[in-house]
């Protein structure tokens, strides 16, 4: 399989997540019900795959105190948040609203000291990732913006994200477990942390088109788009893996429009490419900082597992083993 085919797969598997968890919901399942089976499909893939490998899961308790702190973060409340918000919010939007992930990793960092002071580009960068999340929220809007629940639980779930990955960071990567193993077992992790989710809502209507696509997204969307990340990244390095995140906005939109007939707004589009460039921006370094980049993602890409999760958007390279979301 040659690069290109490679990343339109994935980019594909990975973007259409929001695609599988709106038509799940469309059918009368709850986002408690679509995070537990996402949760729990997605650690059975990781499992076997982990098996096969040879992998297994940690045995240590601190470690498992650690992916319980991960998995509330990184899988089971984002999850749940992506699910609530497509409740009201179309697919193609909540896609748009995960690319946002790295800009607000970038705030964190400067909050916790990790980021150093920002140079022009990427404070500039910054700015206009926001002021395209402004465009598309349009608070201003006589008409039907986007200033709701839905669309505020999508950005708290790409938060969550953000927040995840500065605590995996520090806490939980480099620390000599095997990053399938690692994955499989925060998933399962994220699993009982999302089974009380399952009581609210009220109870959800099983259909075939809605098991179909809980399928596709614990089995497809979730558990085998890390396994082919992490190839990717082990093959091809963190910087083409990296790159399939920028594909996962114009996937999930082409897919919500083509497939659920949602409206392609002007200014969901204009909002779209003005935070893509931004996030593009905050990811410019220096020289030193690229050569001390490349240097480091050789030795430790497969130890610390791919370049970005499941769900997670562009920028986040060589430093998440555990399996993510979208």
């Amino acid at each position: 399989m040659t690069s290109a085919i490679r990343m339109g797969v994935l980019a594909l598997l990975w973007g259409s997540g929001f695609l599988w968890i709106k038509i799940s919901l469309n059918e009368g399942l709850t986002p408690g019900w679509i995070t537990f089976v996402r949760c729990l499909l997605g650690a059975a893939v990781l499992l076997a795959l982990a098996y096969g490998a040879g992998q297994r899961l940690p045995r240590h308790r601190g470690t498992w105190g650690r992916l319980l702190v991960a998995a509330l973060l990184c899988n089971a409340l984002p999850f749940l948040l992506f699910s609530v918000g497509e409740q009201t919010v179309d697919s193609g939007v909540a896609g748009v609203l995960n690319a946002t992930t790295p800009l607000w990793s970038l705030l964190i960092g400067l909050g916790l000291g990790t980021e150093r002071p920002l140079r022009p580009a990427r404070l500039g960068g910054l700015a206009l990732g926001f002021t395209g999340v402004l465009l598309i929220f349009a608070p201003w809007s006589a008409g039907p913006g986007l200033m709701t629940w839905g669309a505020l639980a999508l950005l708290g779930a790409s938060m969550s994200y953000a927040a995840a990955f500065a605590y995996m960071a520090r806490r939980l990567t480099g620390r000599g477990t095997a990053p399938l193993a690692l994955s499989a077992a925060q998933l399962l992790a994220a699993t009982a942390l999302s089974t009380p989710a399952l009581t609210a809502g009220g109870p959800a209507r099983v259909t075939a088109t809605g098991v179909l696509a809980v399928l596709v997204l614990g089995v497809f969307a979730t558990g085998l788009t890390f396994h082919l990340n992490y190839r990717m990244i082990a093959e091809e390095g963190p910087t083409s893996a990296a790159t399939v995140g920028y594909l996962l906005p114009v996937v999930s939109v082409t897919l919500g429009a083509l497939i659920l007939h949602e409206p392609l707004t002007a200014r969901v589009l204009t909002g779209m490419t003005i935070v893509l460039v931004g996030v593009g921006l905050t990811r410019v370094r220096t020289k030193s900082a690229r050569r001390a980049a490349t240097a480091g993602a050789g030795g430790q890409a497969a130890a610390r597992g791919p370049a970005g999760l499941p769900g997670t958007p562009p920028g986040r390279t060589g430093r998440q083993p555990a399996a993510d979301r979208s």
